[in-house]
């Protein structure tokens, strides 16, 4: 009997402690990048490199305007993993505009 109350008393602890933990929240960032991309080759350097970066949830580039628009997740990744993900491809960064 004393290991079934003990048991019990274990299992309302765990669920007492896994209740009580922080939860931690996703909090998504958009950026919009302008480079010095101007063609679809280019284009399609960075769609086939930095969408698989840590955090990336979603990007859209346009060509015409030589910009790139990225929403990430904070809690992994940051604007300068980023950035050091352009510059593996070598293409530079010329301005850095967050939106959220």
């Amino acid at each position: 009997m004393k290991k079934l109350i003990m048991l019990l008393a274990a299992l309302i602890m765990f669920c007492g402690i896994t209740y009580a933990a922080p939860k931690s929240e996703k909090k998504i960032v958009t950026v919009v990048y302008t480079t010095d991309i101007h063609c679809a080759n280019c284009a399609k350097k960075v769609e086939n490199s930095i969408p698989y970066e840590k955090g990336i949830k979603d990007m859209q580039i346009d060509v015409a305007k030589k910009t790139v628009t990225i929403k990430y997740d904070a809690s992994k990744t940051n604007q300068e993993n980023i950035l050091k993900a352009f510059e593996s491809i070598k293409v530079k960064v010329l301005k850095t505009n967050v939106i959220d």
